[in-house]
């Protein structure tokens, strides 16, 4: 058969060849594609890591409690204490409307700045490792350097946001660098180089969800690596730290004695691990067992296949993260969702990825698995905020309200509102008072009584009598109203814009800077 040339019409497929299989599409099953697997799948990955995390923060931390003269079960049970808190931050994430956080996400953004200048302040900033990040709560430590990446993520996302519709590069760059620049420079006073490039993802993943160009990011990433020689030749532990990643055997005493003992403690794990509670490593050989090399532990009692189960969750999560980001209808949400994503996947990214010896020891922690009372608390707050706008899905939102569900459901994880929250919402106008207003009859039953001067009426318009006998003056048209040069006596379409109520209901589409 000879082919005409003619494209096939539209709504046709186009022919196959004889012989070639017709191409498949691959489509996700059913129970993998409904309008709460969003949500689902963060409530499933986060729970899973959570669990993992609080075994083997009891596995690894018993043993050198008890070397130090304390309850074995002390370290995994303030751990647990700490998930508790964390659900309940989570629960009121949860309920939080996207007003509200965007409404005081500048506020809070000065807060955390406050924090990391007060943490600077000897007598309230606690220094712990070489490091003044930490201050003294009391009964535990907080620290302002994880407060500050989610204010920082929230913020930026709402800025964004409000700019959307005249975002170029400059006004993308332009409020997000300068405060970057000075939260890390407070982090790098402390100093806390492992804040700093948390903070970067966070910044990343605003860049890239507002629609950066790419040679952009080329551009930054030649700026980094020189900033980054530039602070490693000015500190000697940090000359160190990169030294011992690229050969860490030539100092095994010291520089690299962390390194190898997580090489070892992979090593023994092989592919089954040697069993829950039989590591060797956690016995005071290696340094940070339940914090920084708490994925180490992981690789010798549960083997190759327990970090695979790990790396899949974390896997898991990213694909949710972006997954509510692209089915969202609100830009807040989306720029918020890819931020936090990036945030989270990419720290747990870089913390195993200096355990295997692929990168250099920063000293992150794994989220939701490694010890640490305030990271735990603040990443379940994350968890809370992705599983809100999980929820805030048009077709979520759809499917909650056909839904049947119990008070204590209604209570606890209520249905938003409407799947695009408005930044300011109309206030409802005031009913008129009987026998006030326009239309309503006087008090004799009579005709309308006019509005009384001073009570706050706007005139419409003023009809003023005419003597019998003279022309009614012409009005001059209003200057929206006037004639154009075109001669049609209507607005430019440059000038023409839909009517308010169209604007807040029709869909903002994102778009990309100038």
């Amino acid at each position: 058969m000879e082919s005409t040339g003619a494209p096939p019409a539209p709504g046709r497929r186009r022919p196959v060849p004889a012989g070639r299989p017709p191409a498949r599409r691959f489509v996700l099953p059913p129970w993998l594609d409904g309008p709460m697997t969003s949500c689902q799948l963060v409530l499933g990955a986060a729970g899973m890591l959570l669990a993992i995390g609080l075994v083997m923060v009891f596995s690894a931390s018993a043993i050198e409690a008890a070397l130090d003269d304390q309850p074995a079960w002390r370290p995994g049970v303030e751990q647990v204490v700490f998930a508790v808190l964390g659900l309940g931050a989570a629960l009121v994430a949860v309920r939080l409307p996207v007003r509200f956080i965007r409404r005081w996400a500048t506020l809070g953004l000065v807060v955390a700045a406050v924090l990391l200048v007060l943490v600077l302040v000897p007598g309230i900033g606690l220094r712990l490792n070489g490091s003044r990040a930490w201050i003294d709560l009391g009964f535990t430590t907080f620290q302002p350097s994880e407060t500050a990446k989610l204010v920082f993520a929230l913020w930026g996302a709402h800025v964004l946001a409000t700019r959307e519709r005249f975002l170029t590069v400059r006004t993308l760059l332009v409020p997000l660098l300068p405060v970057f620049a000075a939260l890390s420079f407070l982090l790098y006073r402390e100093p806390d180089f492992g804040g700093i490039v948390s903070l970067g993802l966070v910044l990343v993943g605003l860049l890239w969800a507002g629609g950066l160009p790419l040679r952009w990011f080329a551009c930054f990433a030649v700026a980094g690596a020189a900033l980054l020689a530039v602070m490693v030749a000015g500190a000697s532990y940090r000359l160190e730290r990169v030294t011992s990643f690229l050969d860490p055997f030539a100092d095994p005493s010291n520089a690299g004695f962390q390194a190898i003992r997580g090489f070892y403690a992979l090593a023994t794990g092989g592919l089954w691990g040697v069993g829950l509670g039989n590591s060797a490593m956690k016995w005071n050989l290696l340094p940070e067992a339940e914090s920084d090399y708490i994925f180490a532990i992981i690789g010798e009692e549960l083997g190759f296949l327990g970090c695979l189960v790990v790396v899949a969750l974390y896997g898991v999560l990213a694909w949710a993260g972006f997954r509510i980001a692209r089915r969202s209808a609100d830009r807040f949400v989306q720029l918020a969702c890819v931020a936090i994503t990036v945030w989270l996947v990419g720290q747990a990214a870089l913390n195993m990825g200096y355990v295997v010896g692929l990168l250099p020891v920063t000293g992150l922690t794994l989220p939701l698995v490694s010890a640490g009372g305030t990271s735990l608390v603040l990443t379940l707050f994350i968890v809370g905020l992705l599983i809100r706008f999980a929820r805030s899905e048009p077709e979520a939102v759809e499917h909650l309200r056909r839904t049947d569900r119990g008070r204590l459901s209604r209570w606890v994880l209520p249905v938003p509102e409407r799947a695009v929250a408005p930044l300011h919402p109309r206030r409802p106008r005031r009913p008129e008072r009987a026998g006030r207003g326009a239309g309503h009859p006087g008090p004799d039953g009579g005709p309308p009584a006019p509005r009384a001067a001073g009570s706050g009426a706007r005139t419409v318009a003023r009809v003023v009598p005419v003597p019998p006998g003279e022309r009614v003056p012409r009005e001059r048209p209003a200057a929206r109203e006037r004639r154009t040069p075109d001669g049609r006596g209507r607005v430019p379409e440059a000038r023409r814009q839909p009517p308010p109520r169209a604007r807040a209901s029709a869909p903002e589409q994102p778009r990309r800077p100038r």
